[in-house]
């Protein structure tokens, strides 16, 4: 994951965010497919009532290839199976291409987190705050853990 994430990212999680986020128990998924070599990942973790997608990644030499959108309709069905009603992501003002693959998923931008990236010569970057609500099946609510 790591060398998938120093390919893609100017700013990439650093070794601790991955462990950190591992033994928190955090959800993670890699994905793998015919090509040799990890394809992309995602880690997200539940609350109460919600999900945030903290990281989703696809190897640059694989991006357009529909892995991304594979990658959040297991997600949306991970929500389905925690009956987590919203899931929420951050991500860079600047990255036109996530926002608008999100935007085509069905998320709203929703909000700013001011300064909440790194950025280039100790600056930092704004998020734009996504929210997508999920569809749960119709029936008697979920017991909660």
């Amino acid at each position: 994951m790591l060398e998938v994430e120093r390919a893609a990212y100017e700013f990439p999680w650093s070794r601790g965010n991955f462990v950190d986020s591992l033994h928190a128990g955090y959800a993670a998924w890699l994905l793998h497919d015919e090509h040799p070599g990890l394809a992309g990942y995602a880690i997200a973790m539940a609350g109460v009532d919600e999900v945030h997608l903290l990281n989703l990644t696809v190897a640059p030499p694989r991006q357009r290839e529909g892995h991304a959108r594979w990658m959040l309709e297991a997600l949306v069905a991970w929500c389905r199976l925690k009956a987590a009603p919203m899931l929420w992501l951050e991500v860079r003002t600047s990255n036109a291409r996530a926002r608008t693959l999100y935007g085509r998923f069905g998320f709203r931008e929703i909000g700013t987190r001011r300064a909440y990236y790194p950025a280039a010569q100790g600056r930092r970057e704004d998020a734009v705050v996504m929210s997508l609500a999920i569809d749960l099946p119709a029936g008697p609510p979920a017991p909660r853990r």
